[in-house]
């Protein structure tokens, strides 16, 4: 089972989700880099050698321990059509037992931004923890004033559940986030509110 896992993938309408690889490092760095500008208001701070190739050979090595702990699924999002690396969804936190669930949380690179990439990625994630990690909730957060990661969890289906306070340090200060939800039997129905 564990071999099976370590290779996940997970194909949509343009994309193949799948683990990072060490041949990824150039492309995402540039895209990382590129992006700079587009990604550090809604992420914690990055440090000093968050673009090096030994930091990201750790992450490569945390995304393979992940798989195979059955505690995460960190994916690359690649557009199949000419194999650029879009940006990244993360399943993790994986709760077994009485929970079966867990937390996502995603980037995309500025070029590919409002495209619909990331919608597709959450929903092949999302129906992908159900149908295949038999997981119950997932569970999502994001800055209140980022309009367009709240757009996109509740396109995919997300719904508001309320604000966590000092959820998380972004540029090394604590933030409140706004929590989302979606739920394998969800009979909560539409949930309608503002995204001031």
């Amino acid at each position: 089972m564990l071999a099976r896992k370590a290779k996940v993938r997970i194909d949509t309408e343009r994309m193949t989700l799948r683990l990072p690889q060490h041949s990824d490092f150039r492309n995402w760095v540039a895209l990382r880099d590129a992006s700079r500008a587009f990604l550090q208001p809604w992420e914690p701070k990055w440090s000093d050698d968050h673009l090096s190739r030994k930091a990201f050979s750790n992450r490569v090595y945390w995304a393979e321990r992940s798989i195979k702990g059955d505690t995460g699924l960190p994916v690359f999002l690649v557009r199949r059509d000419d194999n650029a690396l879009l940006g990244a969804i993360t399943l993790d936190n994986i709760r077994r037992g009485p929970a079966q669930s867990g937390t996502i949380g995603y980037w995309i690179g500025a070029p590919y931004a409002r495209a619909g990439y990331m919608r597709e990625a959450i929903e092949a994630v999302t129906h992908y923890a159900f149908a295949r990690l038999d997981l119950s909730r997932i569970e999502a957060a994001c800055l209140p004033e980022n309009a367009a990661s709240r757009g996109v969890l509740e396109k995919a289906g997300f719904k508001y559940e309320g604000v966590a306070q000092a959820y998380l340090q972004i540029n090394n200060r604590w933030r409140n986030h706004v929590l989302y939800s979606a739920l394998r039997s969800d009979r909560r129905g539409r949930t309608d509110i503002g995204l001031a």
